[in-house]
């Protein structure tokens, strides 16, 4: 792991930053809220993922930025921004939310609609995991997808996780019920890959 430097951060700030060989992956910090609003904004995001609403307010952003030092600090998660190495460009974010008494971590991931397809959400979470095994020592990482977007599964197979099974009808989002595909690797598996 490389530190990076930020100068969007505070300087009190403890989060890491991360380093692949096309990203840097740095803590959220309070300039990037017109790019989170930008992107979660954006229907195929929300439609993606279980948390983020369309319309996305604002007001969302600027809340869950400033929520994050303290989710750190308190052992809850770790999110990065996935910015390009080439133009630190905001492209995405990608994190763990951390489960301490089983000592596992949840992965997320939502990447800039106009850079799907190039790799880029692969290469961040490969680096979360790594994060994950590697400096937090949590025993397993999971993480699922709407069965309506494969090209989640996809970058989960590709780091390592295995298919731990679907649960149907899990997840409500506009008013619809949707199967979910659960994906998992423990810190035994990652060593041994």
């Amino acid at each position: 792991m490389s530190e990076v430097d930020s100068s969007n951060v505070p300087q009190t700030d403890t989060r890491p930053s991360l380093e692949t060989d096309r990203l840097i992956l740095r803590p959220f910090g309070k300039t990037d809220e017109d790019a989170v609003f930008r992107i979660c904004g954006e229907k195929e995001i929300a439609a993606n993922t279980r948390t983020i609403p369309h319309p996305y307010p604002r007001a969302q952003a600027v809340k869950w930025i400033e929520a994050q030092p303290e989710m750190w600090e308190n052992g809850k998660a770790a999110v990065f921004a996935i910015c390009l190495k080439s133009t630190r460009e905001l492209v995405g974010a990608v994190g763990l939310e951390i489960n301490e008494q089983d000592q596992n971590a949840e992965l997320g991931y939502w990447i800039d609609k106009q850079h799907w397809g190039k790799g880029i959400g692969t290469e961040a979470a490969a680096e979360a995991i790594r994060f994950g095994f590697a400096d937090l020592a949590v025993h397993k990482i999971h993480a699922h997808h709407i069965t309506s977007n494969p090209a989640s599964g996809r970058v989960m197979e590709k780091i390592g996780m295995v298919k731990e099974g679907l649960m149907r009808g899990h997840i409500r989002k506009w008013g619809r019920f949707y199967d979910v595909v659960f994906y998992g690797i423990l810190n035994s598996d990652w060593q041994n890959r």
